[in-house]
C-alpha cells in the first residue's frame, strides 16, 4: 500500500511522513522528489522546466520506483509529494492501479494565512521560499478544482504534525 500525502509546498509533508512511518508497522518513507533529483543530475540536462513533473519520464520512474520497493520489502510506503496537476495524478494512480498497488491518497491542507506564517517560519528550507510562496496559488487552484475531490483532506491549521500524522494512520489502519 501506498499512503500519499499531498498538499502545497510548505504545509508539513514531509516532517507528517516521517511521523506516519512511526505509526504505520512496516512502513517506510518514499520521496518522489528523490526520483526528479535524479533526473535533475543528467548531463547535459534533459530540456529546461521549472518543475521537473513536467519531464514525462518523472511519473512512470514514480510509478516503477514505488513498485519495485514494495516488491523488495512488502508494507506500506509513505509518500510526501506535491501533485497539482490533475493530469499527472492520474498518470501515477493508473500506473499504480496497473500493478495492483492500493493508494490512500491525503491532502494535508491549512488556510493561506497558516501557509504564509509557515513558510516565513521555516527553518530547514529558510524564510519566506519564492519557490514555495509561488506555489500557493497553484494549490489553491488544484484544490479548488479537483485534489480535494480526489483525497481525504486533513486540515493541519489547527494541528500539530503529530496530530495530523495521528489521523492518517488512524485512518489507514480503520
Amino acid at each position: 500500500m501506498i499512503v500519499w500525502l499531498n498538499g502545497t509546498h510548505g504545509v508539513g509533508k514531509t516532517t507528517t511522513a516521517a511521523l506516519v512511518r512511526d505509526l504505520i508497522p512496516d512502513s517506510r518513507v518514499l520521496d518522489a522528489e528523490k526520483v526528479g533529483e535524479t533526473l535533475m543530475d543528467i548531463t547535459p540536462g534533459l530540456p529546461a522546466t521549472d518543475n521537473f513533473q513536467h519531464w514525462p519520464p518523472w511519473r512512470p520512474l514514480v510509478v516503477e520506483t514505488a513498485r519495485r520497493v514494495l516488491d523488495y520489502t512488502g508494507g506500506t510506503l509513505v509518500m510526501p509529494m506535491t501533485v497539482l496537476v490533475e493530469e499527472y495524478w492520474r498518470e501515477i494512480g493508473a500506473g499504480l492501479a496497473r500493478h495492483g498497488i492500493p493508494v490512500r491518497h491525503f491532502v494535508l491542507h491549512a488556510d493561506q494565512e497558516t501557509l504564509r506564517r509557515r513558510i516565513a517560519g521555516d527553518t530547514v528550507i529558510g524564510p519566506d521560499s519564492p519557490f514555495r510562496l509561488h506555489h500557493l496559488q497553484h494549490y489553491a487552484e488544484a484544490a479548488r478544482t479537483w485534489l480535494h475531490g480526489e483525497a481525504e483532506v486533513v486540515d493541519t491549521t489547527h494541528l500539530t504534525p503529530g496530530q495530523a500524522a495521528q489521523r492518517i494512520a488512524e485512518s489507514v489502519r480503520g
